[in-house]
């Protein structure tokens, strides 16, 4: 498991890198402003959520279920809420909207949160 989170975590931090790029170079002059501060939104989160999966992989076991539930929220919620961003902003670019993905998006930011509330719950129960 740790070793998957670890190969998601690179990969979402690369693929940030390259769309960051994608998006300032070759998207500039194609997207709208507000669609370019989407698209780099979608970025953002992805890249930061890249480090949060590094991080919980180099410092928990994952071996417990709660743990597991984590790092999948983070996974899945990365995957959902970013790339439906980027297929949203990008096929209305094209005057094609992919309106399917207008729901994903939020259901990806529900992971999202879902594993950062897991993640503070298992520093929480440590305490007690």
């Amino acid at each position: 498991m740790v070793l998957l989170v670890h190969v998601f975590g690179s990969l979402f931090g690369l693929l940030a890198v390259v769309f960051g790029a994608f998006g300032a170079h070759a998207l500039k002059n194609m997207l709208s402003d507000d669609q370019l501060k989407s698209f780099e939104t979608g970025i953002k989160y992805q890249m930061y959520h890249a480090i949060v999966l590094l991080v919980i992989g180099f410092n928990f076991n994952l071996e417990a279920s709660l743990e597991k539930y984590m790092a999948y929220c983070f996974i899945l919620g990365t995957f959902l809420f970013s790339f439906s961003i980027y297929g949203l902003v990008l096929s209305a670019a094209k005057e094609k909207k992919l309106r399917f993905l207008g729901p994903i998006t939020p259901l990806g930011g529900l992971l999202l949160v879902g594993g950062w509330g897991l993640l503070l719950y298992s520093f929480v129960k440590n305490l007690f």
